[in-house]
């Protein structure tokens, strides 16, 4: 400071407070995704395996920094993106990329070949089948990074779209000159796919993750509010200069604390309760239960059940004269007969299962 007044460089640092305002990714912040992003994929994985019933992997997370220009200058076209935006919990964009060779056979699969249709472009119908794959993909890695947070995590209906040519734009939501955060994984598919699949954050997004995680997001409000501290300070500082006024000096509110009675807490005696007291059981009296009584059961294919018709007989694996189950809201209570009352069909309880055997019916056993 010269003569009472600041230098360029000391209001840019007040301003700034004393912190550059570019984020940065440590190698511990990137081993950190790594970490996050195996796990969240590992939820995208079984989502896919499902899909195609066929085991599939997502491993090996390897983290850099890049930017979409730089990225699609080693690209080979076409490629599928699926992109959605965070509308809560986070904020910016995701973006998941796979290659157009391993989308054909995503598809066949999904078609009900066997992955193994050589071909180099997608019709609609299977650019629609992999989106779809792509967009449960997507939400399963979601669900598993709220669960990861402790946090609810909602995003924007996906996105997809066939990128096809260098000079069109990879991402609406992502500018093509911004850092980002690649994270690549290697993709398995039985042994049809061995190829990489590629999640891509903007850095803003992937700090925030970070911060949440590592439960720092605190400390950057405390730095935010002191940068605004830092700004207030300035602006006073040039209106006291400016103006020739007496300066004004700020100093930090005096708080008193407030007396406390501070006293021993006592506690009224024990008072044992009677062993016979009278429950409330008649609370839970009114309370409706669905009794249903199971003839027998059988298994049947699929094949079977398409040849179903009218007159068709099912046959049950029950003799005519063993008692039929009794089932109070899906557990087995008792055993019993079939009697016909007045018009309708009834059962005559004739014996009760015993505790040991509803424990077991309730344990699933």
């Amino acid at each position: 400071m010269n003569d009472g007044l600041l230098s360029q460089e000391e209001i840019d640092a007040l301003l700034n407070g004393g912190f550059t305002q570019k984020e940065t990714i440590s190698e511990t912040d990137k081993d950190l995704l790594g970490e996050i992003g195996n796990i969240s994929m590992g939820s995208a994985s079984t989502a896919l395996s499902t899909i195609i019933n066929r085991m599939v992997n997502i491993t090996t997370p390897r983290v850099s920094i890049t930017s979409l220009r730089k990225m699609k200058k080693e690209f080979d076209v076409p490629i599928i993106s699926v992109e959605v935006e965070y509308i809560e919990g986070l904020i910016g964009a995701n973006l998941l990329l796979i290659k157009i060779t391993d989308a054909i056979v995503i598809a066949d699969l999904m078609m009900g070949g066997d992955g193994t249709r050589k071909a180099d472009t997608l019709s609609e119908i299977e650019i629609s089948a992999v989106s779809e794959a792509m967009n449960q993909m997507i939400g399963s890695s979601a669900t598993s990074l709220s669960q990861m947070l402790n946090m609810p995590i909602n995003i924007s209906p996906p996105y997809a779209s066939v990128w096809d040519e260098k000079n069109n734009k990879l991402s609406e939501k992502i500018s093509e000159d911004d850092d980002i955060v690649k994270i690549s994984f290697r993709l398995t598919i039985d042994a049809l796919v061995d190829s990489e699949i590629m999640l891509l954050l903007p850095i803003q997004t992937a700090k925030m993750i970070i911060n949440k995680l590592t439960g720092t997001e605190e400390n950057k409000v405390e730095e935010q509010k002191q940068i605004f501290d830092n700004e207030a300070n300035v602006e006073n500082y040039f209106i006291d200069t400016n103006t020739n006024a007496q300066q004004v000096e700020y100093t930090p509110h005096e708080y008193n604390k407030p007396q406390y009675n501070v006293q021993k807490a006592e506690f009224a005696p024990l008072t044992p309760i009677a062993t016979n007291e009278v429950k409330n059981i008649d609370l839970i009296l009114d309370v409706p239960l669905e009794i249903s009584v199971v003839l027998g059961r059988t298994k049947k294919t699929i094949k079977d059940i398409l040849e179903l018709s009218v007159g068709s007989l099912v046959e049950l694996d029950k003799l005519t004269e063993e008692p039929v189950e009794i089932l109070v809201n899906g557990k087995k209570v008792a055993l019993g007969e079939v009697v016909v009352i007045d018009e309708n069909f009834g059962v005559r309880i004739t014996s009760i299962v015993s505790n040991a055997e509803r424990v077991k019916s309730l344990q699933g056993k």
